[in-house]
């Protein structure tokens, strides 16, 4: 993890909202695994230079390590890299991209 303080939109409201279309099982570095859900929403707040920061709508997305953090989702090409923790204005890389099927509503 390391510092990395995000660009963050202050128009993000009005960024469409995605959804994923089908379960992501994502292996963190720290040994944990974190599964997102079919149907879970996502709108772009910002950029890091890893990629696009999406945080989840109407809901809290957390992962774990030696503690517990709020996260949000980075993505470059359709892949999960990272994660954004708003928290601790830090990035979390992913050791393996994981694709991530985003769009409109199914």
């Amino acid at each position: 993890m390391r510092h990395a303080p995000a660009t963050l939109d202050a128009n993000a409201a009005a960024q469409e909202v995605q959804f994923l279309q089908e379960d992501v099982e994502v292996m963190l570095p720290t040994g944990y695994r974190r599964q997102i859900a079919r149907g879970s929403q996502w709108r772009q707040v910002g950029t890091l230079p890893q990629g696009s920061v999406l945080r989840p709508v109407g809901a809290v997305f957390t992962i774990e390590g030696r503690q517990v953090h709020e996260a949000y989702l980075v993505v470059t090409q359709d892949k999960l890299v990272g994660f954004y923790l708003p928290g601790d204005r830090a990035y979390s890389a992913l050791g393996l991209p994981v694709v991530l099927k985003l769009g409109e509503r199914q």
